[in-house]
């Protein structure tokens, strides 16, 4: 699990980076508000642990930059300021959940993975017997999984298969980045006389129709492509 730690406090931020690492995490750190969002975009985190008084920007305003750019990723509120009131604007913002310091360092690993079983269970299909599919949406553009068919605003998207099945491999995680060799898994399902350079044009032709959406393809080099609301 990739983990983004957005603390300011030295002590704290060092003791939970070496906690989380012996637990077998990824942990990115952070301790600047102002920097956190541009972090975030470019660590790419299954989980956001954030604390709310930072330096140059408080986190309750980094998280609202997040949701407002269409950044999904889970986020653990962890501050001293606990009280009620915090909590309802915490979670009004976009948070996930809440945890006030101090902290049982076990009760945090399993809050966090909580948090991240809950975001990978969101991908996958509705509760077992339901015989029925999610709908996948980001930023006004979505896709059914049942018809595979694409709308924006409700209204159909027609494109060529092979976009279309680029863009439902994307919409399962949006504002995280997904690699090349799993997209063209899914693009190219058994095709072994497939170069691998082929699912950078369909990526091209994808983000050349999207245009007239709220939606952009990016492109990460050696991590892939994410799609992400524009600014």
């Amino acid at each position: 699990m990739k983990v983004l730690l957005i603390e300011d406090d030295t002590a704290l931020q060092a003791t939970l980076q070496r906690t989380l690492e012996r637990r077998g995490m990824r942990v990115t750190v952070c301790s600047d508000g102002l920097r956190a969002l541009d972090r975030w975009q470019a660590s790419l985190p299954d989980v956001v642990l954030l604390d709310l008084s930072l330096p140059g920007q408080d986190g309750l305003m980094v998280l609202s930059q997040a949701r407002a750019q269409g950044l999904t990723t889970p986020v653990l509120i962890v501050t001293a300021r606990g009280t009620i009131g915090d909590r309802i604007v915490g979670l009004n913002t976009g948070a996930d959940d809440y945890l006030p310091k101090p902290f049982d360092l076990d009760e945090l690993e399993a809050r966090m993975r909580a948090l991240a079983r809950r975001a990978a269970g969101s991908l996958g299909t509705g509760p077992a017997g339901s015989g029925s599919a999610v709908t996948m949406e980001f930023m006004g553009l979505s896709c059914d999984a049942d018809s595979g068919a694409a709308y924006h605003h409700g209204q159909p998207l027609e494109m060529p298969p092979r976009e279309l099945a680029l863009l439902r491999a994307l919409l399962q995680r949006p504002g995280h980045a997904v690699a090349k060799e799993r997209l063209f898994s899914a693009v190219f399902p058994g095709e072994r006389d497939v170069q691998p350079e082929a699912i950078e044009v369909v990526a091209y032709r994808l983000r050349k129709r999207l245009a007239g959406t709220q939606v952009q393809l990016v492109t990460l080099r050696g991590l892939g492509y994410l799609l992400r609301a524009n600014a």
